[in-house]
């Protein structure tokens, strides 16, 4: 991109009180931002949403400052896109609150994915929850699907965990600046880029993480992906916000189910209501959106087969039991027909190489 382009488009975006629709009407009708700041401010006040208290913040401008952040971003490694620029993602680039500005860190190629999903969730999810969107999210990873999340904590660091454990980048979309990072998210972003994904913002730089950025920043996250899936959520989950943007936007929204005594997945169960389709699998995502990636029953008979053979017939029986469904110990005991002081030492070489895995009140489930 130009230059002076891009900080025209910089300098615009620094204006308090132009937010992206402002900001794109304005750019649309003087044709670049350029052209807009060569115009004066008769021609300014003839467009809709800027009255007199928009063109002195217009008027009171300083190009400066725009250098000055492109300066910031450079001593960071921060890349701009605007909105014109041939690497702003296309999905987001086509919707009329698309940011001005984006800033990204890592590589943008990442974003050229066609098959982005957005994988989303409570903060506060369970364990069960977690695992299970690592399991999807690698598996997604895996058949070169583009997981798109918030780097939060519970669903959406599960989420960028099982990305980054399969082979396709994954993408992180923030509501902070890149340069006001805490340690951990420093260390999850390197991860992200590492694996040739990038992290995103439209926030300057330093500009630190407050309330009313999250439900903003989650209509980014739902403009960049084809679909959205929510995996655990709450009814005051952001994670809703982001289904909706994505209804709003036209795209596909899977929800996936839950036991009804536990209200972390009420929300998911309202979205279903509101029509949302179930999701019961990874490849009902992957088949319902015409993904042909998605393994056939085929080749998870075969990948049971084998795992069959490489255990012994006590490992095999407990294999069998939790095929279908999660078992306490005591049901385990009982589909095994063993005692529970028989099955211990068995349970503990199977989770050692990470074929079941344990859950909260002695659950076990196949990994």
């Amino acid at each position: 991109m130009d230059e002076d382009a891009v900080l025209a488009c910089l300098r615009l975006y620094l204006v308090r009180g132009i937010g992206p629709y402002i900001g794109n009407q304005l750019i649309s009708y003087f044709g670049s931002a350029v052209s807009f700041w060569q115009a004066d401010a008769q021609a300014w006040q003839g467009q809709d949403g800027v009255g007199p208290k928009l063109i002195k913040m217009l008027q009171q401008s300083n190009a400066d400052t725009a250098h000055a952040m492109a300066a910031l971003c450079n001593k960071n490694n921060i890349h701009i896109l605007v909105r014109d620029d041939p690497a702003y993602p296309k999905l987001l680039q086509a919707l009329d609150d698309a940011p001005l500005v984006l800033f990204l860190q890592g590589c943008s190629t990442a974003l050229e994915n066609p098959w982005s999903l957005a994988v989303v969730g409570a903060r506060k999810a369970s364990k069960e929850g977690r695992i299970i969107t690592r399991r999807w999210c690698e598996y997604f990873s895996g058949k070169k699907v583009m997981v798109i999340s918030g780097m939060a904590y519970g669903i959406d660091t599960a989420a960028h965990g099982g990305a980054l454990a399969g082979a396709t980048p994954t993408v992180a979309v923030l509501g902070c600046g890149l340069a006001s990072l805490y340690p951990m998210q420093q260390r999850q972003t390197s991860a992200i880029i590492e694996h040739g994904g990038c992290v995103i913002s439209e926030y300057p730089p330093e500009q630190a993480a407050r309330p009313e950025s999250f439900p903003q920043r989650n209509r980014i996250i739902a403009g960049l992906s084809t679909a959205t899936l929510v995996m655990e959520a709450d009814i005051a989950s952001g994670s809703l916000i982001t289904a909706r943007h994505a209804v709003r936007y036209s795209r596909d929204v899977f929800a996936v189910p839950g036991s009804v005594l536990n209200q972390t997945h009420a929300g998911c169960h309202q979205l279903i209501r509101e029509g949302a389709s179930l999701a019961e699998s990874a490849d009902d995502v992957l088949q319902a959106l015409d993904w042909h990636q998605a393994a056939s029953s085929m080749d998870k008979e075969l990948a049971m087969v084998t795992l069959m053979k490489q255990c012994n017939a006590e490992e095999q029986n407990i294999i069998r039991a939790l095929q279908h469904e999660v078992l306490h110990l005591d049901q385990l005991a009982e589909a095994c027909q063993s005692t529970i002081p028989a099955l211990a030492p068995l349970l503990l070489g199977l989770e050692m190489q990470q074929i079941i895995e344990s859950l909260p009140g002695s659950r076990y489930t196949l990994r």
